[in-house]
C-alpha cells in the first residue's frame, strides 16, 4: 500500500498538485481490534501518528481492507453508520456483494462465486462427478461452499460428503475428517479454505497418509507456501486450484530492499521494527533482548514469506484498490462547478474530501492500471473476475513449483471465460492422467443409465438397450429407438437396416419348391397326355374320360398355383395366389364328388324300372361342376373387391436376428375362411360320399381310390393348420405351398397312378370283360 501511494505521489500525470496520506494499523488477526482500529482511523482518534505534517490527526474518508470476509463484515456493518466506504483486497464472500446490506463496500478481491462457477466447470471438464467437499467454519467457507453448490446444480456431479474444519482444530475431530476423506470413493476434493485451516487439515492428511486424492484448491491456499512443503508433497502433489491473477508490480523488490531502520527511526514507521526483527531473528531494542540488530542487513527478495514477490497475488490486490481511491479522486478533481454529480450540480469539496462523495465515485471509476489490466466495480462493487489456474509441479530438486497452467477471466472483451492447458497439468508427482473420480463408471454405448434407488443421480447401473434402440455415446441416459426399416445391431450401438425376408426363387427352399412344384405339373401334363392317347380304352372311357380330364387341369393348376406364393409380394401376385389355390381346388374337389355321385348312384340304381343314371349324365356333371366353381369364383370376387390381400410388412426377431417378413396380409379374415371352409366343406362331402360307396363291387371300383386321396386332402389341411400358424416368416409360406402340393400329389397318385399303370403296364387288363368281372 505504501509502495502504491509513494508511486502515485511520484506520479505527476495522475494527481498533479494533489498528495495522499495514509493511515495504517495492524489487526492482529481479530474481529475486535480490526474495528477499533477502522473507528480510530474515521473518527480522528488515532493515538499516535509519527511524522504527520498535518497538524492534527485526519479522519479516513476511506478504508482500504479488511483481508478477512468476517472481518470485513464487521467493519462494513459498523461504518456504514458513518458513510465511509472500504475496499478489500481478499475478502472474498458472496454475501458482501448484497448492497442492501454493504452499500459503501468495494473490493478488487472476485467474489466466492466466479471462483465456485469456475470450479464447477473444473469439475466438469475433468469428469469429476463424485466429490467431496470441505470448508471452513466462517462465513468464507458457508458461503463458499453454498455458492459452489447453486454452480453445480443441474450438472451431473454430485457431493459424498461435506465436512466442515472446527477453528480451534480439535484432534479427534481432525481425525475424524480425514478418516471420512479417505474412506470415500470421491478422488476429487474440493476446498473452501483460509490459509490456517488448511494448514490445520493436511497435517493430520500427512499423517494418515492420505496420498490417493486429488484436491482443488481455493485461492486462499493456493499459493500458499507453508502448505507446499517437502513433507506434504506425496499427499498434496499436483493439486490444482484458482489463484488471484498474479502481476510482477515494477519497482516493488527494489522497494523492499531499500527498507532499513537505520535510514527511519522507529517511531516514524513501525512497521518496518517489526518486519526487521523478523525477517533477521534480532532485535533493535536492547531491552528485548536477545541478539542485537547491527543495522547493516540486506533484505535478499524472496528469501522469505514476507518478501517472496514472485507470487504477487495478493499484493497486486492491495495495488489496485490504492490505484482506484487514486483514480476516484483523480475524477473528483475533474468535476466542472455547475456540472457535479451532486445537488444542484455541485462538485465535490477536495480540500476536504467526504466519504460519501468518494463513494459515489468509486462506483464510476474505469481505468486501466500501470500492468494494463482493466479495472471497474460493477453494481455490487466487485471487480472482473480473474483468476490463474495453478497446478502443483514437483521439481527434481523436492519442491513444489506453482505452475500457472490456464486462467479464467470475466472481464469484457475476453474471448472465453475458461481455459487450460491439459498438456500441462500434472496429476500426483509425475503422472498425466487426468485422475477418475465417478461414484460409477460412465455407461458404454449400446446401454443407459438406471439411477439406483436411494442414491445421489450420480450412482447408477448400466443396462443395456432394448432390442430395437441403440445408445451410441458414453453416458446415454434413455435409448433412442431405431427408425422404421432399422434395427439395432448385436451390441445396441447402431441401427442397421432390417434384413427384408420373404420366400425367393433364389432361396434354396423355393428352389426345391418350385422343383417340386414343377415335376407335379409335369407329371400331371403325362397322365393327361396319356389318358388322351388311351381315350377310347375302356378303362379311360369307364371312368368318364371328360371329367378326368378336367380333374388333371384342376389338379395341374394346383400345382402351379403355389409357384405365385414364391416371390416378392406384390398386390397382383397377392389377389392371384389366393384366389387361384381357391378355385383350383374346390374344381377338383367338384370333379371328385361328382365321380363319387356317379358311381354310388350307379351301383345303388337295384330297383326293376329305376333309371337314377339319368339325373347324373355328362350334362348333370358338368353342371354341377359348374355351379361348385362358381360359387368359390363368387366368393372370390367378393373378397377382392371389399377387403382383397395386399403386400404388408411385419417385423419378427428370431435366433438369427431381427427382419422384417414381406408377406400377403389376408384384408379380410372372413373372406379367407370362407374359401377355405368352401373347400374344405366339399373335401369332407366328398369324402363321406366316397367312404359309403367302398365296398360297392367291382373289379375296380374307383370309390376306394377317391377315399384314400380325399383322407390324405384332409389330413394335411388339419396339419396344416396349427403348422401355419406356428411358423414365422417365410416359413409360413412354405407351410402353405406344402400343404398345396401335398395334397396334389395325394390326389394325382391315388386317383391316377393306378390307372396309368394298368393302361402302361398291364394294358391285357385294359378291357371291357376284365373291367365287368368281379
Amino acid at each position: 500500500m505504501i509502495f502504491a501511494v509513494e508511486e502515485i505521489n511520484n506520479n505527476p500525470d495522475l494527481l498533479p498538485n494533489f498528495t495522499l496520506g495514509y493511515l495504517a494499523a495492524d489487526t492482529c488477526l481479530a474481529e475486535s481490534t480490526t474495528l477499533l482500529a477502522a473507528m480510530a482511523m474515521v473518527t480522528g482518534q488515532e493515538v499516535h501518528l509519527a511524522n504527520s505534517e498535518c497538524g492534527s490527526v485526519p479522519t479516513v474518508p476511506v478504508i482500504v481492507g479488511d483481508a478477512r470476509t468476517s472481518a470485513s463484515i464487521v467493519v462494513a456493518n459498523t461504518l456504514g453508520v458513518f458513510d465511509v466506504p472500504m475496499v478489500s483486497y481478499l475478502a472474498s464472500c458472496m454475501c458482501l456483494s448484497d448492497k442492501r446490506r454493504y452499500p459503501l463496500f468495494f473490493r478488487t478481491m472476485p467474489s466466492d462465486a466466479a471462483q465456485a462457477w469456475a470450479m464447477a466447470e473444473l469439475l466438469q471438464l475433468m469428469g469429476w462427478t463424485w466429490v467431496g467437499l470441505v470448508s471452513a467454519d466462517d462465513d468464507y467457507g458457508r458461503f463458499g461452499i453454498q455458492m459452489l453448490m447453486e454452480a453445480l446444480e443441474g450438472t451431473e456431479v454430485c457431493v459424498d460428503y461435506h465436512e466442515v474444519i472446527p477453528k480451534n482444530y480439535p484432534k479427534m475431530k481432525m481425525q475424524r475428517i480425514v478418516e471420512t476423506i479417505q474412506k470415500s470413493t470421491a478422488r476429487a476434493v474440493v476446498t473452501f479454505l483460509i490459509d490456517q485451516d488448511a494448514k490445520a487439515l493436511f497435517e493430520e492428511v500427512v499423517l494418515q497418509n492420505v496420498t490417493d486424492k486429488q484436491w482443488i484448491a481455493n485461492e486462499a491456499w493456493i499459493t500458499y507456501s507453508i502448505v507446499s512443503t517437502p513433507r506434504n508433497i506425496p499427499s498434496l502433489a499436483g493439486t490444482i486450484g484458482f489463484a488471484m491473477r498474479k502481476a510482477d508490480i515494477p519497482g516493488v523488490g527494489a522497494f523492499l530492499t531499500r527498507l532499513n531502520p537505520s535510514l527511519s527511526s522507529p517511531d516514524s514507521d513501525p512497521f518496518i521494527k517489526e518486519l526487521w526483527e523478523a525477517l533477521f531473528g534480532c532485535s533493535l531494542s536492547a531491552a528485548h533482548g536477545g541478539t542485537m540488530c547491527s543495522g547493516s542487513e540486506v533484505i535478499g527478495v524472496g528469501e522469505s514469506l514476507y518478501t517472496d514477490v514472485s507470487q504477487p497475488r495478493i499484493t497486486y490486490n492491495v495495488y489496485k484498490a490504492v490505484y482506484a481511491i487514486a483514480h476516484a479522486i483523480k475524477d473528483m478533481l475533474a468535476c466542472e462547478p455547475g456540472r457535479g454529480p451532486f445537488l444542484q450540480g455541485r462538485c465535490p469539496d477536495v480540500r476536504r474530501l467526504q466519504p460519501v462523495q468518494i463513494a459515489h465515485y468509486l462506483r464510476e471509476v474505469n481505468f486501466t492500471t500501470p500492468l494494463k489490466e482493466w479495472m471497474n466495480f460493477d453494481e455490487n462493487g466487485d471487480p472482473p473476475a480473474s483468476y490463474d489456474i495453478i497446478n502443483w509441479h514437483v521439481t527434481p530438486q523436492g519442491t513444489i513449483e506453482f505452475v500457472n497452467v490456464g486462467h479464467f477471466v470475466s472481464s469484457q472483451g475476453s474471448d472465453g471465460q475458461f481455459h487450460i492447458d491439459m498438456d500441462r497439468v500434472v496429476w500426483g508427482e509425475s503422472n498425466k492422467q487426468v485422475p477418475v473420480s465417478v461414484c460409477s463408471s460412465p455407461c458404454p454405448p449400446g446401454t443407459r443409465k438406471a439411477v439406483q434407488r436411494g442414491r445421489p443421480v450420480c450412482c447408477f447401473d448400466c443396462l443395456p438397450c432394448a432390442e430395437g434402440e441403440i445408445s451410441n455415446q458414453t453416458g446415454s441416459l434413455e435409448c433412442i429407438r431405431c427408425p422404421n426399416r432399422f434395427w439395432s445391431s448385436s451390441n445396441r450401438t447402431v441401427c442397421v437396416r432390417q434384413q427384408v425376408d420373404f420366400l425367393s426363387y433364389n432361396d434354396t427352399m423355393g428352389i426345391v419348391l418350385t422343383v417340386i412344384s414343377a415335376i407335379g405339373a409335369a407329371l400331371t401334363a403325362a397322365t393327361f397326355a396319356t389318358f388322351l392317347y388311351h381315350r377310347h380304352t375302356p378303362l379311360v372311357r369307364a371312368n368318364n374320360s371328360e371329367v378326368s380330364f378336367m380333374l388333371l387341369l384342376s389338379l395341374k393348376l394346383c400345382f402351379l398355383c403355389s409357384l405365385a406364393f414364391i416371390g416378392e409380394p406384390v398386390a397382383w401376385s397377392c389377389k392371384l395366389r389366393h384366389t387361384l389355390f381357391g378355385i383350383s381346388f374346390v374344381l377338383c374337389i367338384s370333379c371328385l364328388l361328382s365321380r363319387t355321385v356317379v358311381v354310388l348312384v350307379a351301383f345303388r340304381s337295384t330297383l326293376p324300372g329305376e333309371n337314377l343314371m339319368r339325373y347324373v349324365g355328362p350334362a348333370q356333371q358338368r353342371f354341377g361342376i359348374s355351379i361348385c366353381t362358381l360359387l368359390q369364383v363368387l366368393i372370390c370376387v367378393l373378397w377382392l373387391t371389399l377387403a382383397p390381400p395386399q403386400p404388408a410388412e411385419r417385423d419378427i426377431v428370431d435366433h438369427w436376428g431381427p427382419k422384417i417378413i414381406l408377406e400377403c396380409a389376408m384384408g379380410s379374415v372372413v373372406g379367407f375362411s370362407l374359401v377355405l371352409g368352401y373347400i374344405g366343406l366339399l373335401a369332407c362331402l366328398s369324402l363321406l360320399l366316397a367312404f359309403l360307396a367302398r365296398k360297392l363291387p367291382d373289379n375296380f371300383n374307383e370309390a376306394k381310390l377317391i377315399t384314400f386321396s380325399m383322407l390324405i386332402f384332409c389330413a394335411v389341411w388339419v396339419a396344416f393348420v396349427p403348422a401355419y400358424i406356428s411358423s414365422p416368416g417365410k416359413y409360413t409360406v412354405a407351410v402353405e405351398i406344402f400343404a398345396i402340393l401335398a395334397s396334389s400329389y395325394g390326389l394325382l397318385f391315388c386317383i391316377f397312378a393306378p390307372k396309368c399303370f394298368i393302361i402302361l403296364l398291364r394294358p391285357e387288363k385294359n378291357t371291357k370283360k376284365q373291367l365287368m368281372a368281379r
